[in-house]
């Protein structure tokens, strides 16, 4: 595929999805083999217009840091596992994201597996979840108790009182209150 061919292609692409003008702007600006692996991931993946915006961004973001080129970046081993994986095409496009913002915030990605492991080390019961904020993007800490019963609800809080140290803890490293904080980008 030539060069005109892989603008027309991009084109056509990018009217089917209504995709603003500035975004079509910074792909035909691109270099060949940056502008096809981005046609075809568009392509394979049936990416929505807002996939396909994040994953531009973050590419780009990642290009100026690592001095690549967006094809070389689609070519890292843990990008075409993503691209390769089994799936829907948006859901592999929304891992295909995942993969992007982790190689793009990766002390984020490390301090959101640090909290994780804060999670699951309070081994709480079933009946209660505590959910952290996606991406960090909050400092909010969500903590939900499921019970059937009067009296598990009751054995449920009591475990929550018992733990109630360990969360806050938690609270705190995810706001910086413990005076570490998490180093996050």
């Amino acid at each position: 595929m030539n060069s005109p061919d892989v603008e027309r292609r991009l084109r056509r692409w990018a009217d089917a999805k209504a995709l603003p003008l500035a975004y079509v702007q910074k792909c035909l600006a691109l270099d060949e083999p940056s502008q096809k692996g981005l046609l075809q991931i568009a392509e394979s993946l049936k990416m929505h217009t807002g996939q396909f915006i994040a994953a531009l961004t973050l590419l780009e973001e990642i290009a100026v840091r690592e001095g690549r080129k967006v094809d070389e970046i689609l070519a890292y081993p843990s990008v075409r596992r993503m691209l390769n994986s089994a799936g829907s095409g948006p859901g592999r496009a929304r891992i295909l994201l995942d993969e992007l913002r982790t190689l793009r915030y990766p002390r984020l990605k490390r301090a959101g597996q640090r909290l994780a492991e804060e999670v699951s080390a309070i081994k709480l019961p079933p009946g209660i979840k505590i959910t952290l904020p996606r991406d960090l993007a909050s400092d909010e800490v969500r903590v939900e108790i499921a019970a059937r019963t009067s009296t598990e609800m009751k054995q449920l809080l009591e475990c929550l009182t018992a733990k109630s140290g360990e969360i806050v803890r938690l609270v705190a490293m995810l706001d910086g209150a413990d005076g570490g904080g998490l180093e996050v980008e």
